[in-house]
């Protein structure tokens, strides 16, 4: 299985717009954040986990349209319905054209609903010509699921006071915006071996992670390897936050690519 950062930054990106701090000022790649997805590779199928308002920029890096009949996106799953998280997916149109299918979207319930309401012209009559063509689909609320054949689980965290979902594919689980998690969820996440978790900043935040609560969870899983992402430019510089963690955590950046046992 193949894991690629498509996008490692919070709801405003880095650099954010008009700011002069060290960290959008940063000449290192490493701090430039596209709003946060991941694009998994398993069983010769194609999910991405989100797709923000940089998804069209994100595909295009990736080159996922240079071979379009080997490297197409076969699903979008979504975490949950915030904007930096949805406002792409009107960006799979060129996957439609060139298959003449639909996308699937795989989501609760919640975030179907808020789907709908932003992309109206998606989902009620009459129907825009030319718009993007979605299947939706129903995530369980306690159960696996599967994708194209990939097992999915999902784990419900808790973003402030919305819940979201993570999810667990085999020894490899997302979690992004979580700022609690119940116990009977931490079950699930024990014994994973690659680990991907929210951490905002180092300044407390009423939805989300900071870096030492981050910390603390990876100090209670006890992955084999950690990656944060989702982080602030008030975090720090990514060389110099990296060199502050243990050798079996390390900050995500835009690119980064990791292989896995599936």
């Amino acid at each position: 299985m193949k894991v690629t950062f498509l996008g490692t930054g919070t709801s405003q990106g880095i650099p954010v717009i008009g700011c002069k701090c060290e960290v959008c000022q940063s000449s290192d790649s490493r701090d430039k954040r596209l709003r946060t997805s991941v694009m998994i590779e398993a069983k010769d199928k194609i999910i991405v986990i989100d797709s923000g308002p940089d998804f069209r920029q994100q595909m295009l890096r990736e080159q996922v349209h240079h071979d379009l009949d080997t490297f197409c996106v076969d699903a979008v799953l979504f975490t949950h319905e915030h904007k930096d998280h949805i406002a792409g997916l009107d960006d799979v149109r060129p996957f439609n054209f060139r298959f003449r299918k639909d996308m699937q979207v795989y989501a609760t319930e919640q975030v179907q609903e808020a789907l709908k309401r932003e992309y109206q012209y998606v989902f009620t009559p009459p129907f825009y010509p030319g718009a993007p063509l979605i299947q939706l689909n129903t995530i369980p609320s306690n159960e696996k699921f599967t994708i194209e054949g990939i097992e999915i689980e999902p784990i419900n965290i808790m973003h402030g006071e919305l819940p979201i979902l993570g999810f667990r594919l085999g020894d490899f689980t997302y979690l992004t915006d979580v700022k609690t998690i119940s116990q009977k969820e931490k079950e699930k996440i024990y014994g994973t071996k690659t680990l991907v978790l929210s951490a905002l900043r180092k300044k407390e935040h009423h939805s989300h992670l900071t870096l030492e609560q981050a910390l603390a969870l990876v100090e209670e899983f006890q992955p084999e390897q950690t990656y944060f992402i989702h982080m602030s430019h008030l975090l720090g510089k990514h060389e110099d936050i990296n060199d502050e963690l243990p050798k079996n955590v390390q900050l995500a950046y835009d690119g980064l690519k990791i292989i896995l046992n599936e």
